[in-house]
């Protein structure tokens, strides 16, 4: 056999992307400097746990890190599935950070997937559970993705700093690729839905997140469901807490979302010194902050929000070679760093054209051709 040939890279940015890439195309990657300067130099807790992760769900994964954790060397392996599986995702980073790669895995494995994530389910970091449920599993439907086996069960809530929420994944395979789309009309919204929920604090909570909410959202619209989840007992996780995650659903099928979450979570980040609380937002400011979030999503255009910008474009870039056309709002930090790795790791450059009557952007791409050659053959 030759020498393996690998990509290097630098830097911690968007380490969990380059991750996922390297496993999707199969390219063997040495990533180094990571956080060398910083005063904790390396990896941190979520990402190692993230590597751990990708370890258990593929076969003959490969995975070294030095002494100080600031240099990686991953050989991607073949990605299995598989039911019954168990994934501890610490306190450091919510659940969010896993689902969004161990979604795209799961399409492309060999079995289908059935894992249960332990950790953070609701912060105000990541993008939470109930928005992975409302939003992106409707969004993988328009690229052909079967919606029979593709669900998150939500079994106990966790918010930081100690967690204690669970999620059940479950994943289906894809028989040969996605489908290539054309997805540029955003319609108009006829409606928008929500859940609340409240951990360790009183129900009341949650009905005042609700009625601020509601008294924004009722001068453009009469559909306005949002519905309480008060958890108590073992399903309430270790921390009080209480959030709000929703959802404008369009006319041609579109799910705008945004989502916030309030604990009594301590500063631990770089930077912040260890006596600073945060300070906690009364839940009649959470319900009004999140609804003209949501009503700025909207009004931005495009046929997602933001925060699934990345997802978008890595599904159009593993459609088959055939074109796909997207319509999205300001292009974000973080949708222009997958651009960019994207066109890295699979070869796949878009076409970026600015629609200056909508202030909108439309993407094009032709697919890279991903096809599901580890599925179990019947």
């Amino acid at each position: 056999m030759g020498k393996i040939q690998y990509m290097r890279l630098k830097g911690s940015q968007n380490l969990r992307l380059r991750l996922l890439l390297s496993t999707l195309s199969t390219t063997p990657i040495i990533i180094e400097d990571i956080r060398a300067e910083a005063t904790w130099p390396g990896l941190r807790p979520y990402e190692v746990s993230f590597l751990r992760l990708l370890e258990k769900i593929s076969d003959d994964c490969r995975v070294e890190i030095n002494e100080t954790g600031t240099s990686l060397k991953y050989k991607p392996g073949i990605v299995m599935g598989g039911r019954h599986l168990v994934h501890d995702c610490g306190t450091t980073r919510s659940i969010g950070y896993f689902l969004e790669p161990l979604i795209l895995l799961g399409l492309f494995a060999k079995k289908p997937l059935t894992i249960r994530l332990k950790g953070i389910t609701n912060d105000s970091k990541d993008p939470c559970v109930d928005t992975f449920r409302s939003t992106t599993l409707p969004m993988l439907k328009q690229f052909g993705v079967p919606s029979e086996g593709l669900e998150l069960k939500i079994e106990s809530r966790g918010v930081p700093p100690l967690g204690g929420g669970e999620v059940v994944l479950s994943v289906p395979i894809i028989q040969d690729s996605l489908k290539a789309i054309t997805w540029i009309d955003e319609g108009m919204v006829k409606r928008i839905r929500g859940h609340t929920f409240s951990t360790k604090v009183s129900v009341q909570f949650e009905n005042i997140m609700i009625h601020a909410a509601r008294g924004i959202f009722n001068s453009f619209l009469p559909d306005v469901h949002i519905f309480t989840d008060h958890k108590a007992g073992q399903q309430a996780g270790n921390s009080p807490g209480y959030g709000i995650s929703l959802v404008a659903e369009t006319t041609s099928g579109c799910y705008i979302s945004a989502d916030t979450s309030v604990s009594y979570a301590q500063g631990k980040e770089e930077g912040e010194l260890e006596e600073e609380k945060q300070e906690l937002s009364p839940p009649e400011d959470v319900g009004i902050k999140i609804a003209n979030i949501l009503l700025a999503e909207i009004e931005q255009g495009g046929v997602v929000d933001s925060t699934h910008q990345g997802l978008l474009f890595l599904l159009c870039a593993l459609c088959p070679q055939d074109v796909s056309k997207v319509r999205v709002g300001k292009l974000s930090p973080y949708g222009i760093g997958v651009l960019r790795h994207i066109r890295d790791f699979l070869g796949v450059k878009f076409v970026i054209k600015p629609d200056p009557s909508t202030e909108t952007v439309i993407l094009k791409c032709v697919g890279c051709g991903l096809k599901n050659l580890s599925r179990k053959i019947s």
